[in-house]
């Protein structure tokens, strides 16, 4: 007999993957994988560290929720007639798979099969994300960024709200091939935002190659920010793609038609015309504005740097949408799930199909707290000739230039996703001195652009901290305590409490981070975006460069 995921799953199966946000959320509804809180959450201080819970609570997997918030408030009273939903998204490996409209195991497959056979979209002339169009004065305060229900992410140590759940669309100037990556933006005013793409040469995000192009030829750059997509589209950002490929075109492969888009309002870009909200803009290449703290993915409180300041030429969105975020920051989280359920098999398809290696069975990308990329697991058959063992440790190292730090081959009787059962192994199974090697030149991992300028390596590293670090990026002690109160009196899951559960001091943190973490938790992050305003600067060369490093005199004061 079905249970009311797997109903839901075949729903969507026999009739596509739903290619409306909304339509999504009603299968999860449907499903039981909704929950929904109708009293007031304040957007600023408790929605996040509420939903967090379910990651860091020690909830099982299967029991994990998305969450519709429906009564929306922030620090300074406001409330909004926008719900703002997270964990609709990835919150669970079930959830993303009846997005996919399709079982997990089958996920893998179909990504390779998008991959390698993408449908171009369409181009239609009226959307349901251009029903209301906002531009010009009435972007202005209250109206613009201020009337969307943006929550911060990590109160205690965010400097702001921020954009999480994104897709960030910008072309190419030169091949007219659009870009789309989830990066993330932080509110600075009603009408501007800062938003942080990877910026390294050789490997750096789309978005980040195609500004250093308008940065050369002295052009501003047009950049949508697509909020609530179908979940086969906003899947795609995540993805490590070909430069030159559409992930708009590799949605529709993976939807089994073309996705419907539609030309900006005020910008020559096209957007998925089925979203929730759309931010419309233009970014000037010649000028940076610090951007951060924000608490990221690898752990750690991404510290202040200047990034890629954006003008708001107008939002557009559906009459009645819905605002999504996700959670990210230290995992297991919503982000890590996302890269996780596809990555996975991504990998072993690799091992498996691309290289011929014998014996592979499993790769397991290990979640908690490192976020998947560091540390990577190979499980093989008993008895596979020790050529393939390391031809297999040497392809998931090599696959992605930020994945496989760390690569560990486990025989058949191992479960990769037991660190018990993998240290067990490491201590009983593995010489030192005949099976570890250290591989030079590689990119580092997910933060590493914040430390010091060298090539990363693979295999053994001293983990140790020996220097001040950013703070670990959750929300702080008091902020969690007053959500765990908040949870309880909710009625919700039972918590079963590990360590870390909230975020503390690694000895790198200013008065000034401090001040923006405390104003944003108030509702106050439009002064420090005043303030950021005036440190914007024509003379630093590159997005990312560290904010303290070149007021270095003016801190010291």
């Amino acid at each position: 007999m079905l249970d009311q995921a797997d109903e839901a799953r075949a729903r969507t199966t026999r009739a596509g993957p739903r290619l409306d946000f909304q339509a999504h959320l009603a299968d999860l509804e449907a499903a039981g994988l909704v929950e929904r809180i109708d009293a007031p959450i304040n957007k600023d201080t408790e929605l996040h560290p509420l939903v967090r819970w379910q990651f860091v609570g020690g909830v099982p997997e299967d029991k994990r929720r998305a969450f519709v918030f429906t009564n929306v408030t922030d620090a300074k009273g406001r409330k909004y007639d926008m719900p703002v939903v997270v964990g609709a998204l990835s919150a669970s490996p079930e959830i993303y798979a009846i997005g996919m409209g399709r079982k997990v195991e089958e996920i893998g497959d179909a990504w390779m099969h998008a991959i390698n056979h993408p449908i171009a979209p369409v181009v239609v002339t009226s959307a349901p994300c251009q029903e209301v169009v906002i531009a010009g004065d009435a972007l202005k305060a209250p109206g613009g960024l201020n009337a969307l229900p943006v929550p911060v992410s990590t109160p205690g140590f965010d400097s702001a709200p921020y954009l999480t759940a994104t897709l960030c669309v910008t072309r190419d100037p030169d091949s007219g091939v659009q870009n789309m990556g989830t990066y993330r933006a932080a509110l600075k005013a009603a009408d501007r935002l800062a938003v942080r793409m990877v910026a390294r040469e050789a490997t750096g995000a789309g978005g980040f190659r195609h500004w250093l192009k308008y940065r050369d030829r002295g052009e501003k750059m047009s950049i949508a920010i697509v909020i609530g997509a179908a979940p086969v589209v906003a899947f795609t950002g995540p993805q490590k793609l070909a430069i030159d490929l559409d992930e708009i075109g590799v949605a529709g492969a993976l939807a089994g038609e073309p996705i419907r888009t539609v030309k900006c309002k005020t910008i020559d870009l096209t957007v998925p015309a089925a979203a929730e909200v759309v931010i419309e803009g233009l970014i000037d290449c010649q000028k940076l504005e610090p951007e951060a703290p924000f608490g990221e993915s690898n752990g750690y409180v991404a510290l202040e740097a200047f990034n890629m300041p954006m003008q708001v030429t107008a939002i557009t969105r559906k009459r009645k949408p819905v605002f999504c975020s996700i959670i990210s920051q230290v995992t297991p989280s919503e982000s890590s799930v996302i890269k996780k359920v596809a990555y996975e098999p991504l990998f072993l398809a690799h091992l498996r199909d691309n290289l011929a290696i014998k014996g592979v069975t499993r790769v397991a990308m290990h979640e908690r707290l490192t976020n998947l990329r560091p540390v990577i697991f190979v499980q093989l058959k008993a008895e596979t000739p020790r050529t393939e063992v390391w031809r297999a440790l040497h392809g998931a190292a090599t696959l992605m230039s930020n994945c496989g730090k760390i690569v560990v081959a486990v025989s058949d009787d191992i479960d990769p996703h037991s660190v018990d059962a993998v240290l067990w192994s490491l201590a009983y199974r593995s010489n030192p001195v005949e099976d570890v090697q250290l591989v030079p030149y590689r990119g580092g991992v997910q933060g590493a652009q914040y430390g010091p300028e060298q090539s990363d390596s693979s295999m053994l590293i001293d983990a140790t901290r020996k220097r001040p670090m950013a703070p670990l990026a959750l929300p702080t002690r008091e902020h969690m305590e007053h959500a765990r109160e908040l949870w309880e009196r909710l009625d919700l899951h039972p918590l079963t409490v590990t360590s870390p559960w909230h975020g503390y001091h690694l000895g790198d943190w200013t008065e000034t981070w401090e001040t923006f973490a405390k104003r944003a938790a108030a509702g106050d992050w439009e002064q420090s975006g005043l303030e950021t305003l005036q440190r914007q600067r024509s003379d630093v060369a590159m997005p990312e460069t560290s904010a303290r490093a070149v007021e270095k005199p003016a801190e010291a004061q």
